[in-house]
């Protein structure tokens, strides 16, 4: 079935069913059915920075300690020396 075909399928059974209910433009109209849709919500903001290196790698603390962290905290650096702030 090609799009043009199934998009006269469907407006085929709109019609029955604002037939069947005894639906005019102007209910549906009054019901918000033409509104355009709302907005997606806005993604989540950045997760803030805690941790940052001189190189400007960075790390908000959640999850796995980045590898550059790893490395500095085993070659005896403090992880409180990365912290930012």
């Amino acid at each position: 079935m090609t799009v043009n075909e199934e998009r006269a399928e469907a407006i085929r059974w709109i019609q029955a069913q604002m037939a069947d209910y005894e639906l005019t433009m102007v209910e549906l109209d009054a019901a918000g059915c033409f509104e355009p849709p709302p907005p997606p919500p806005a993604p989540p903001p950045p997760a803030p920075v805690c941790y940052r290196n001189a190189e400007g790698l960075t790390w908000d603390g959640q999850g796995e300690m980045p590898s550059w962290l790893k490395r500095a905290v085993n070659a005896g650096q403090s992880v409180e020396f990365f912290r930012v702030g």
